[in-house]
This record gives structure tokens, sequence and C-alpha cells, in this order.
């Protein structure tokens, strides 16, 4: 007689080994293949890249914010240093 342990090991086993063996296994190979492929035909970049990129931004949008303010600076004292000229686009 089997214990109520060994029925649900069978079981288990059972289900382990229909599911291994279903069509559904190889539907998900399949999508995961199908999706893997889609992504690289994409111009995707890595987490890593973007963070990367935005860092870079952070900088450039600080480094800039400071060259406008020296800019603003320097045309008034051109402006007041001058007095009737003026600066031309």
């Amino acid at each position: 007689m089997k214990q109520p342990n060994d029925v649900f090991n069978d079981l288990q086993q059972k289900m382990s080994d229909l599911f291994k063996n279903s069509p559904a296994k190889d539907v998900e190979k399949n999508m995961k293949a199908m999706l893997s492929q889609g992504f690289s035909k994409l111009d995707l970049v890595t987490r890593e890249e973007f963070d990367t990129q935005t860092q870079v931004l952070v900088r450039t949008r600080a480094r800039l914010e400071e060259l406008e303010k020296r800019v603003a600076q320097l045309e008034q004292r051109l402006a007041g240093g001058v007095g009737a000229s003026t600066v031309q686009d």
C-alpha cells in the first residue's frame, strides 16, 4: 500500500513530465525566440547605457547653465562699460 506522500510525489512527477513535454513549453520557447529576434532588430539600449547618458545630460545641462550665467555677466559688463555699444545677433 502506497503512503499518501508517495502518491503525492508520483502525481507531482507525472504533472512535471506532462508540462515538460507539453506543447506549451514549445510555445514558450518559440515566443522567447521571436521576442528576442524582434528586440534585436530594434535600436534599444541597456539600462546601464541609458543611466550613463542621463548622467552625461545632467552634467551637460549644469555646465550650460553655468556658461549662460557667465555670458549674461559678460554682456552686462560690456553694456555697462562701453555705454552706447550694443551686441548684435
